[in-house]
């Protein structure tokens, strides 16, 4: 590190991305940017020592150019003005539909949440930070050539591709969002280089239908998509035995330079959106985890990005106020109350009481897979599909490891 404490985190929040809005009845609401930016200010995250909180600035049109298709940037530019695009090319790119509608200035706001995770990676690339956070970002469902799931352009893919055009060769991408993450798992299907791991909803049940235990990566990249699918309704301590025996496995046999993550909070039982029964407890220990298997592998270098969530204000600004404290080290008390400020302001913009404090309540307490692989649970089940596709690729025993 250069001038720099171990735990100084790189933070980006820049108010122009809440141009990023679909309108007033989709899901996908800016409001949730900012009552989650409010929230850290008021458990005085911001004004940390060790927290330093950047503005995106200018796009990199180029970076942008590399991952993206010429003729879809052309299309979302045209999206987003009074014209709009034909019924032809809405299709084609799936702008104009009901999951992403086109808006005023689309280009803008879509290329500033891109360019957040790529500044977010050249912070690492310096050496001047280990961490950094774009809880604006995790677009993780845009294609190279085609919106999905809300998502225009795929920052997270950016700033894998970052870290790749900058020499790193062992990059893990871990998605904890309830949705499958794939599209970046499609722009990195055949390289070797980055490891995606995903723990999510089976695609039997949700968007996008993708992401089964078979899928495993391409015939260049064997065993380098790690797919989760766990079964709807599963709960937190499901949810973390799942992650106990698959994710810290694949991690340490992969051996990465830097962990880039992903925590859409759409997982919570309260989303509207999924099946899942999540807590925010479960996210903040997940988040907790994640760090921890950074220093452990990878010299401390994290990436963190936000996603999905639907429940503005009961669980977004609570999970990602959370990561943004575990990314810092300064980890909140869970049962620490809601600031008051931030629950009238939270109550003016949304006509809710917001949450009374941290925690829903859950202790952390899980079964861990060491205990035992049980064939009659459908949990176990699902994640023992995963462990026979991708351990014997890293010489890992399905059954014992």
């Amino acid at each position: 590190m250069v001038g720099m404490a171990e735990n100084d985190v790189y933070v980006v929040w820049d108010d122009e991305v809440t141009g990023y809005n679909f309108g007033p009845s989709h899901p996908m609401h800016p409001l949730r940017l900012d009552l989650t930016a409010k929230l850290a200010m008021d458990f005085g995250l911001f004004e940390a020592e060790n927290v330093h909180v950047n503005p995106i600035g200018e796009i990199d049109e180029a970076k942008l150019a590399r991952l993206h298709d010429s003729d879809y940037i052309a299309a979302v530019r045209q999206a987003g003005t009074e014209e709009g695009l034909d019924e032809e090319d809405a299709n084609r790119y799936g702008i104009g539909t009901e999951d992403v509608p086109g808006f005023e200035n689309m280009h803008t706001p879509s290329a500033l949440l891109f360019q957040g995770s790529v500044n977010a990676a050249n912070a690492i690339i310096s050496g001047e930070y280990r961490r950094a956070v774009n809880f604006c970002g995790g677009m993780h469902h845009a294609m190279p050539g085609k919106a999905s799931g809300f998502c225009v352009y795929n920052d997270a893919a950016g700033a894998i591709t970052e870290f790749l055009d900058s020499g790193y060769e062992r990059i893990v991408y871990l998605d904890t969002d309830a949705h499958h993450g794939d599209g970046v798992e499609t722009f990195f299907w055949d390289d070797p280089r980055v490891l995606t791991i995903s723990i999510h909803e089976s695609g039997k049940f949700l968007f996008p239908g993708t992401g089964f235990p078979a899928d495993i990566g391409g015939l260049k990249a064997a065993a380098s998509a790690v797919n989760i699918a766990l079964p709807p309704r599963s709960g937190d301590a499901d949810w973390l035995r799942a992650f106990d025996a698959t994710v810290p496995q694949v991690v340490a046999a992969f051996e990465p330079q830097v962990i880039v993550s992903q925590h859409g909070c759409d997982g919570h039982r309260t989303d509207p959106l999924t099946h899942m029964r999540l807590s925010v407890d479960a996210m903040r220990i997940a988040a907790e985890r994640i760090r921890d298997l950074a220093v452990e592998h990878a010299d401390g270098r994290w990436l963190s990005v936000g996603g999905g969530g639907y429940a503005i204000i009961d669980v977004v600004p609570r999970a990602w106020t959370n990561l943004l404290a575990v990314a810092a080290g300064r980890d909140i008390d869970p049962g620490a109350r809601i600031p008051g400020r931030w629950a009238a302001y939270a109550q003016t913009k949304t006509g809710r009481e917001a949450p009374l404090s941290m925690t829903d309540g859950f202790d952390g307490s899980f079964e861990p897979w060491s205990k035992g692989f049980d064939p009659e649970a459908e949990l176990d089940r699902a994640v023992m599909g995963t462990r026979k596709n991708i351990f014997p690729f890293y010489a890992l025993d399905p059954y014992f490891d």
